[in-house]
């Protein structure tokens, strides 16, 4: 299958960071990447530092979000990039379970993007708006889980009004 255009953009290092800095300037300066961006799966990485660091000398939690969201959330853009019609994509609920520390580098993997694909053919076949929950799992470098997030998106098409 070739790649998509929206994959040969995330997939392009220079181009993503001037996309983040333009639409995500935080995510730009707490230095989240993307390593991987699939039809399958996103990994996205972030750095334990002094911009990205707690009182507790671990990674704010806040920071693991981001990268744990943009891992679900480009599975979402990649499904919806120029669909007709158009969908509608939200964030309505947000759930995390911290296991362990995060510090060094943190890597967040969601591999829903098979189910997200089904959720959005479904939608644009004039199926009603639909919940989904995708789930990202943090990994430290040891390859420890330090941290599971789950986002409830709200999928909807948008219907041309005149």
């Amino acid at each position: 299958m070739p790649k998509s255009t929206f994959l040969k953009l995330v997939n392009n290092s220079f181009l993503f960071r001037v996309y983040l800095l333009k639409s995500l300037p935080m995510a730009f300066i707490a230095g989240v990447r993307v390593k991987e961006l699939s039809n399958e799966k996103a990994i996205t990485t972030i750095k334990f530092r002094w911009l990205t660091q707690n009182p507790f000398q671990s990674m704010y939690f806040a920071c693991q979000a981001m990268a744990a969201e943009m891992s679900t959330g480009l599975l979402v853009m990649n499904a919806v990039y120029k669909s007709s019609p158009a969908i509608s994509m939200l964030i309505i609920q947000n759930k995390a379970s911290f296991l362990k520390k995060a510090v060094g580098k943190i890597t967040f993997t969601c591999a829903d993007g098979n189910h997200i694909n089904e959720i959005i053919n479904y939608v644009k076949q004039g199926g009603e708006g639909l919940t989904t929950d995708m789930m990202a799992v943090g990994r430290d470098e040891a390859g420890e889980i330090v941290a599971e997030f789950t986002f409830t998106w709200s999928l909807k098409a948008k219907l041309n009004s005149f």
